[in-house]
């Protein structure tokens, strides 16, 4: 074979392998799609603003750019709410290292949740980052929120809140309601927030 045949052979060759391999890429961001397609969006959250547990405002564009756990407590409860701080420690531990998934807690209880009370709340739970916040509001944007943003019942607060956990995607998406109180439908939300947070960059 001649200098000049083979010189040809590797050309040809380079340009195969770069098909193949931008076949390959296609193929793979083709799926992500799909993938992300199969985790429905069901709502879009408004624009709001809160207060987190250092006294520093906290709204939806605090959301954005992140994966977002959401659900509603408060500090003073005997029922479900310790099961749900356990479910969302355990989110908390889950993705400890991981600056793509918040954990949002709203208090529905402003009255005695006052922002010290939310800090030594947050101890408790042992948190010691701000991947996990605690946000009070007059109770009546509390409701408001709950009802017209994420589309959950706000009657009778404090004692009857929801216990559901909200996943809320980058763009403030509603993507999942899941059981606070059950394991199963916790490690639902995990695998969840796995397969949307390998497609953020």
């Amino acid at each position: 074979m001649t200098q000049s045949n083979k010189t040809l052979r590797n050309l040809i060759l380079s340009v195969a392998a770069f098909f193949v391999l931008a076949a390959v890429a296609m193929f793979v961001i083709d799926q992500a799609r799909k993938s992300r397609e199969q985790i429905p969006v069901l709502g879009q959250l408004p624009e709001f603003q809160f207060t987190e547990q250092s006294g520093a405002p906290f709204g939806l564009q605090d959301m954005k750019g992140k994966l977002n756990v959401v659900d509603f407590i408060f500090t003073h409860c005997k029922g479900p709410c310790p099961i749900m701080a356990s479910k969302m420690s355990s989110l908390y531990k889950a993705f400890e290292g991981s600056n793509k998934v918040q954990l949002i807690s709203i208090s529905v209880d402003p009255e005695r949740d006052s922002l010290p009370v939310l800090r030594e709340y947050a101890e408790r739970q042992g948190v010691t980052d701000n991947r996990w916040v605690f946000l009070r509001a007059p109770i009546e944007q509390v409701v408001d929120l709950s009802e017209n943003g994420f589309m959950l019942a706000a009657e009778d607060l404090p004692g009857n809140h929801t216990t559901k956990f909200v996943l809320v995607d980058e763009r403030g998406q509603i993507r999942g309601y899941f059981d606070g109180l059950s394991d199963a439908s916790i490690n639902i939300l995990k695998g969840q927030i796995s397969q949307l947070a390998r497609e953020l960059p």
